[in-house]
């Protein structure tokens, strides 16, 4: 009887401890298994991006540093509004326009509140998000004859730094249009240009 018993007692026992122990352990295996799969899936694109970053900073390394410069300049990194407003003012320098009426706001969050300044020599900024890189609306007051306005709007146009010109409206330099024999205007521009996300 003893002898039908023991081994009755030992495979109780044996299921007992697969429930109790075994079981559990291969639950664990089988979640480590996951784990450990997506874990070398994540180490393969890590291994995949690597290479690429590798491809890319082997291209950008066969740029001269005139090239990177021009390129830095055509679409640069951050908002840098005052050398944008510098470059506008040596543009305009040599048909005798000044810039005027430098207000702007600039702000490269995409929901935040613009935050308002006030700079001498005129120009308004806001940012909004777009995509891969930003766009910086700017507005901005010069004086001159009508020939000087457009030799500077074709020197702006072809500026290096990419600029959109949005708008532009003018009025005379003086209160009567016919007592101003000089043929001096005041030109409003709105533009836009744009700048990279970091």
């Amino acid at each position: 009887m003893i002898r039908f018993i023991m081994p009755i007692i030992f495979v109780g026992i044996a299921i007992t401890g697969f429930f109790v122990f075994t079981q559990p352990l291969y639950q664990d295996i089988a979640a480590l298994r996951v784990d450990a799969d997506s874990y070398n899936q994540a180490l393969g694109n890590s291994k995949s991006l690597e290479n690429e970053r590798d491809k890319l900073t082997s291209k950008y390394n066969t740029f001269s540093q005139n090239d990177l410069d021009r390129l830095q300049k055509l679409l640069p990194d951050n908002i840098d509004n005052i050398r944008l407003i510098l470059e506008i003012e040596k543009i305009a320098a040599p048909y005798g326009m000044v810039l005027k009426d430098i207000v702007y706001t600039a702000d490269s969050q995409a929901n935040a509140t613009p935050a308002a300044a006030t700079a001498q020599g005129g120009a308004a900024l806001t940012t909004t998000t777009a995509t891969d890189f930003n766009t910086l609306n700017m507005s901005f007051s010069v004086m001159g004859t009508y020939n000087n306005f457009l030799n500077f709007t074709k020197d702006l146009e072809s500026n290096l730094r990419i600029v959109d010109i949005s708008s532009v409206t003018f009025s005379s330099a003086t209160v009567d249009i016919k007592n101003n024999p000089t043929g001096i205007y005041k030109y409003d521009f709105k533009i836009k240009t744009y700048w990279l996300k970091n």
